[in-house]
């Protein structure tokens, strides 16, 4: 199911990509994918849940989550436009590695050494990447790292969230969040005279993302985080891939080594969560008969 849903967001970036190159408003193109996105997810809650499928203890926050995803959604569209498709997506999986500072600085959680050392090679692999004050770099290079700061937002958000939310329910208002606030502010950007195939274009990008975000639903709910970490990277196999056959683009050596040292620094850090997680399983373990001895 994760794997799936990453091929399924490596099609949207590269379909966002193609849009970007036609000349397609980003306000009509956000419009049209979170349209999708509410309609369908709508269609599923409400003749399943009714209306208490709407209910939610934080209004305030999906309302905030909404506009955390919508503005990576919108930097991601910016990004693709003088990004390639895989390099983009190696950045953007940097975000595990950003909520790892997150949760030191604004949840107390206690981060070993081994972990910020991977932080910091993620982050000179992405440096490598991006390769600042080389011929190919431009200020719209950093973009992507503004994509990984709202997304590790919206992800901690999420993870806070998810004790008292359901899923489906947080997934609807996101996408109704993002068609409201761009259906408010589509009239200033509306583009007539759009084909087919771009309409059909911006309808899959809203197909692939609703998708893509409801297998990582269901895949979350059958197993933990920390064990479907290691295939979120499989988005960046997908991503080079599209980039190869949509754009016939294949990464340099020094990019491929860039991308190979977040992968690396990602994964074991995701290693570290399972490990983790074990030790202080079994010591709870332990700890539990002691207590009824004592």
């Amino acid at each position: 199911m994760v794997l799936t849903a990453m091929a399924c967001f490596s099609v949207l970036d590269a379909t966002t990509k193609l849009l970007s190159g036609v000349g397609v408003p980003v306000l009509m193109a956000m419009w049209a994918r979170y349209g999708v996105q509410a309609v369908a997810t709508a269609a599923v809650l409400l003749p399943w849940r009714g209306v208490r499928g709407l209910h939610t203890a934080h209004p305030r926050f999906q309302v905030l989550r909404g506009v955390l995803m919508l503005l990576t959604s919108l930097l991601a569209f910016f990004s693709l436009r003088t990004m390639p498709v895989g390099e983009f997506t190696a950045l953007v999986t940097l975000t595990p590695l950003a909520i790892t500072v997150l949760a030191a600085r604004t949840l107390g959680e206690q981060v070993s050494s081994l972990r910020w050392a991977l932080v910091v090679g993620g982050f000179c692999g992405a440096l490598v990447v991006i390769r600042p004050g080389g011929q190919a770099f431009g200020w719209t290079m950093l973009l992507p790292l503004g994509v990984v700061v709202t997304n590790a937002w919206f992800q901690v958000l999420t993870s806070r969230m998810a004790r008292t939310e359901e899923p489906l329910t947080m997934h609807c208002y996101t996408g109704w969040v993002g068609f409201l606030v761009t259906s408010a502010l589509l009239p200033s950007s509306w583009q007539p005279g759009l084909g087919w195939a771009t309409w059909a274009g911006m309808v899959l990008t809203g197909v692939m993302g609703t998708i893509g975000h409801m297998l990582l639903i269901l895949g979350y709910q059958r197993a933990s985080a920390s064990t479907l970490a290691p295939f979120l990277y499989g988005q960046i196999v997908f991503a080079v891939l599209a980039g190869w056959l949509v754009f016939s683009h294949i990464p340099d050596r020094i990019s491929l080594m860039g991308i190979g040292l977040v992968m690396v620094c990602g994964a074991a850090g995701a290693w570290l969560s399972v490990r983790e997680r074990q030790r202080r399983a079994a010591l709870a373990a332990d700890a539990g008969p002691a207590a009824r001895t004592s």
